[in-house]
């Protein structure tokens, strides 16, 4: 099944940014894009994977004895 083609705002909203945001995305060809003539679309799996990638998992540091004395 094809992916739902977003707008610039629609990417923009998805991504909690402005529309600018998604066209330097775009510009500098770091989020995949369709363009159909002159319009630009975004498909809906590409934000996904830009999400994903960019995503930072915490690190989970195992702390040494409580309370230790000195």
């Amino acid at each position: 099944m094809a992916d739902r083609l977003l707008t610039v705002a629609e990417a923009g909203d998805l991504l909690g940014t402005g529309e600018r945001f998604v066209r330097r995305l775009i510009a500098e060809r770091r989020i995949r894009y369709v363009k159909l003539g002159r319009p630009v679309r975004i498909p809906e799996s590409a934000i996904a994977d830009y999400i994903e990638v960019r995503t930072v998992e915490p690190v989970r540091r195992i702390r040494a004895r409580y309370g230790k004395a000195a």
